[in-house]
């Protein structure tokens, strides 16, 4: 249709030459008016003619450009079906002799290895832009002769209040406490909340309840009486197999229950050719049974509530509740804190593929423990069991801080360390290619930083982000999870 005026015009003007241009009314052939090599053409047709053509061609290329934005969103559709998969990292970089964080760096200051080779950041923010809102979950190990010696100070409650009063209205705060009484009861003190007066209220409870630490742990106020929410935990992936329990045993909610009912058995094989059974109660303990590679040790504990359930949890509650938020675990403890192994490895593993950063804020040791660490530990070794040092080890696997705390405003003062740190963070991302398929293995990532000082030196610096990955299938999860299974 846009072709036919321009063929016409094409034709005139060659026979112009040869022959007499004759006159014609204005309307009866718009085109002839194009005809300028004829002076007695009217005024009038100079100036309608051409805009007769321009608004031909002006709906002409309004209908190539319907035409196109038709082919555009068949592309853009095209598009969203194919799902760029991207591994997104936090990095905090910190001078080394200050220990306070680096603001000022580029894109071009960083470098990503995966597995050892180079990645192209296809994605980087500078510390604090567009940052997620934080998703807190402190967890407060309340033993008598470790933290709860320290927590049950009004001094130290206050200035852990105080900091966690200043968070900004977008970041929440959970609290959880465990190991009460002879029992090792656990409670969730509130849910996620950035409420001031919640939270002040959650962190008083912790002073009563250690302050109770040597009583019946039955016989806190009412308020306090809050049942450890029983928790189906969902199949892990750092698992090498998973047997559920049979149907019979799962038994509706509505229905009483014996809380020693078993929901779940887990078998992890570790690197170290170590086994542990792993076996998970309605009430929300757990049963562990660990053999050496060698098969010639053999470790039990039973009705057991120990870290790596308590981060199992609080993950689990994390991922479900806020799951658009950065979930950030800070373990309060004197660092002791006895866990297979095996077991920790899984921990590690849940932590890495969730994107969640563990920080541990550790108290004093006993003077006793002090002098029985040395002994213990080695033991416990043989035994395949971390006695102590786990906190850190997390923290660090994850791209978290380790803060020791000895003074009652260290408290406060170490829990806005870690509150700052998590905030002043660079965001660094890399796409996957479409041929790299999710291979079951957590991949090691590195995070190089390269800046100058004033003087045009390298600058020292400490880089903390998580130390890896697990790829995201482009299959859907059902049939991923099918071809796992041995």
């Amino acid at each position: 249709m846009c072709n036919q005026p321009f063929n016409s015009i094409q034709t005139k003007r060659q026979g112009r030459k040869y022959k007499k241009t004759q006159r014609t009314p204005m309307f009866a052939n718009p085109h002839r008016s194009l005809n300028l090599g004829s002076c007695r053409l009217r005024p009038l047709c100079l100036s309608l003619a051409p805009l007769r053509l321009c608004l031909n061609i002006l709906l002409s290329a309004i209908a190539v450009a319907l035409l196109c934005v038709g082919a555009t969103a068949q592309e853009v559709d095209d598009t969203i079906r194919i799902k760029t998969r991207v591994v997104f990292l936090d990095a905090l970089v910190k001078d080394k002799k200050t220990t306070l964080p680096i603001s000022n760096l580029s894109q071009d200051n960083f470098q990503v290895l995966d597995d050892g080779k180079p990645r192209n950041l296809s994605y980087f923010t500078r510390e604090g832009q567009a940052r997620k809102p934080l998703a807190l979950i402190l967890i407060l190990d309340l033993r008598e002769d470790g933290a709860g010696r320290f927590l049950k100070r009004p001094a130290v409650i206050k200035s852990m209040e105080n900091q966690l009063a200043k968070l900004p209205p977008g970041d929440e705060v959970a609290i959880m406490v465990m190991n009460i009484g002879e029992d090792e009861k656990r409670m969730w003190l509130t849910e996620f909340t950035n409420d001031r007066t919640q939270i002040a209220s959650a962190l008083a409870k912790v002073q009563a309840i250690c302050e109770a630490h040597s009583e019946d742990p039955h016989e806190f106020p009412a308020d306090q009486q809050q049942t450890q929410q029983a928790r189906t935990p969902a199949p892990s992936a750092e698992t090498s197999n998973t047997t559920p329990a049979p149907a019979s045993q799962a038994a509706p909610e509505t229905t009483k229950t014996d809380p020693h009912d078993v929901i779940s058995t887990e078998v992890i094989t570790g690197k170290n050719g170590g086994t542990l059974t792993r076996t998970t109660r309605r009430d929300g303990s757990v049963d562990l049974r660990r053999v050496s590679k060698d098969g010639k040790v053999t470790v039990e504990f039973s009705e057991i509530y120990d870290m790596a359930s308590a981060i199992r949890d609080a993950a689990r509650k994390a991922q479900e509740v806020r799951p658009n938020s950065q979930a950030s675990l800070v373990w309060i403890s004197d660092g002791i804190a006895p866990i297979v192994f095996e077991d920790r490895e899984a921990s590690e593993q849940a932590l890495i593929r969730d994107n969640i950063i563990f920080n541990s804020l550790t108290v004093e040791l006993r003077t006793l423990f002090k002098f029985l660490m040395p002994i213990g530990k080695p033991i416990a070794g043989w035994m395949g069991v971390s006695l102590y040092g786990s906190a850190k080890y997390l923290a660090q696997r994850s791209g978290g801080d380790a803060v020791k705390v000895s003074q009652t405003k260290d408290y406060g003062d170490g829990l806005a360390e870690i509150i700052g740190n998590l905030t002043a963070r660079y965001s660094l991302g890399f796409a996957l290619a479409e041929n790299e398929i999710d291979d079951g293995r957590m991949h090691a990532l590195e995070v190089r930083v390269n800046a100058k000082d004033e003087k045009g030196r390298n600058r020292k610096l400490l880089i903390s982000s998580r130390q890896g990955y697990y790829m995201s299938s482009l299959a859907p999860k059902d049939a991923t999870s099918a071809s796992a299974k041995p």
